[in-house]
């Protein structure tokens, strides 16, 4: 289980940095780019992957490994 909320944590991680790189250069990939209800809303969906995946990394720290 504590494997699994790091790979998580680390998925949302990297998504979350690459929709904000997104909204600085003009790069067209990533999770947040290619769903049509985050219109406009670029930005909070990266910072909400951002904070999700510090609450995972945390999560998987309070779990006992094995």
């Amino acid at each position: 289980m504590k494997q699994l909320l790091e790979f998580l944590g680390v998925m949302a991680l990297i998504q979350g940095i690459v929709g904000l790189v997104n909204e600085f250069t003009d790069w067209d990939w990533g999770l947040v780019q290619r769903l049509g209800f985050f219109d406009g809303f670029e930005i909070y969906a990266s910072v909400a992957l951002l904070v999700l995946a510090f609450a995972l990394f945390a999560a998987a720290e309070s779990r006992k490994s094995g």
